[in-house]
C-alpha cells in the first residue's frame, strides 16, 4: 500500500505544486451565472472537476460550502471526491475538525476509511485540543495510506494570538504543533503523510519548518494578496515541501473549461519558478 506522501510526491512530480481549493460559495456562483442552490452547486463542482482533476496534483473541496445545502450538497461532495480521484486527483478535503476521543475517532472515519462515501486522501484538522487529540485520525490514515495537514500558521489575522503564545516550555504553540508533526514523520522517504498548514500571508515569523519531513500546505495565494515569490520569505529553506493552494484566482476564471485550464497554468508556471 502506498502512502499518501508517496502518491503525493509522485503527483507533484508529475503535475507540478499546485492544490486547486473547490469553494463554491454565493459570489463564485453568482459571478458563474448560476442559482445559489443544489443545481448551481453541482454544474459548479463537476465543471471544476472536469477542467483540472486530471492535470493537478491536488484538489481541496471546501466541506462547508457542500454542508451548507444539506443532505444534497453533501451528495454533490461525495460525487466530486469520487470523480476528482477517479480523474487522477489527488483529494484534500477541507473539514478543519478537531475533537476528542471518540469523536475525534469517527471524524476520522467518515473522511479516511475506505468504506466512506466521503473517503477522501487526504483532510485538514485542528490541533486546538492539543495534537494529541488527533491521535485517531493519524492512526487510520497511516492504516489505510492516508494523510492529514495540521493547521500551524494560518493566514487569518486572528490566528497569531493563539499561534504565536509562549507555552510553559518557551516555544510557541504553532512551533508546538510543528515539531510534533515533525516527530511523526521522522525518518520517512520520500515524504511524510502528515502535513501543515501555514499561510502565504504571514511573512517571517521565526518559526523552524526544517524537520517537517512532510507536506507544506500553503493557502492564500492569489486573491488573499500574497504571491508566489513570498513562498521563499514564509519557508526558507524548507521550499521543496510546500504545496501552493489557489482557490478564487483560478475559480474566478470559469465557468468556461479552457479559461479555468488558463488559469491553472499561468499560476503553476508561477509556483514552479519561485520554488525552484
Amino acid at each position: 500500500m502506498e502512502t499518501f506522501g508517496e502518491r503525493l510526491h509522485a503527483a507533484v512530480a508529475e503535475r507540478g505544486p499546485l492544490c486547486v481549493g473547490i469553494d463554491p460559495h454565493a459570489s463564485l456562483l453568482a459571478r458563474w451565472g448560476l442559482s445559489d442552490d443544489i443545481a448551481g452547486l453541482e454544474r459548479f463542482s463537476r465543471t471544476v472537476v472536469d477542467a483540472l482533476a486530471d492535470r493537478v496534483a491536488v484538489l481541496k473541496p471546501q466541506s462547508a460550502f457542500f454542508e451548507r445545502f444539506g443532505s444534497r450538497g453533501v451528495a454533490i461532495l461525495e460525487s466530486t471526491i469520487r470523480q476528482s480521484r477517479e480523474a487522477g486527483a489527488l483529494v484534500l478535503l477541507d473539514v478543519k475538525r478537531g475533537d476528542i476521543g471518540s469523536t475525534m475517532a469517527a471524524y476520522a472515519s467518515a473522511y479516511l476509511d475506505p468504506a466512506s462515501s466521503l473517503r477522501a486522501d487526504a483532510i485538514t484538522v485542528s490541533p486546538y485540543l492539543g495534537v494529541g487529540s488527533l491521535q485517531p485520525a493519524f492512526d487510520l490514515a497511516t492504516a489505510h495510506g492516508g494523510g492529514v495537514f495540521v493547521l500551524a500558521l494560518t493566514s487569518n489575522p486572528e490566528g497569531p494570538v493563539v499561534q504565536h503564545a509562549v507555552t510553559a516550555s518557551g516555544k510557541t504553540v504553532a512551533q508546538t504543533v510543528i515539531d510534533e508533526i515533525s516527530q511523526v514523520n521522522a525518518g520517512v522517504t520520500p515524504l511524510g503523510s502528515f502535513g501543515l498548514v501555514v499561510g502565504a500571508t504571514i511573512g517571517e515569523t521565526g518559526h523552524d519548518l526544517s524537520k517537517i519531513n512532510g507536506p507544506l500546505l500553503s493557502p492564500g495565494l492569489g486573491a488573499q494578496g500574497a504571491t508566489p515569490s513570498d513562498l521563499r520569505k514564509v519557508f526558507g529553506e524548507s521550499l521543496r515541501n510546500v504545496l501552493p493552494s489557489y482557490s478564487r484566482e483560478v475559480l474566478a476564471a470559469g465557468p468556461e473549461i479552457t479559461d479555468l485550464r488558463a488559469a491553472t497554468s499561468r499560476v503553476l508556471d508561477d509556483c514552479r519558478a519561485a520554488l525552484g
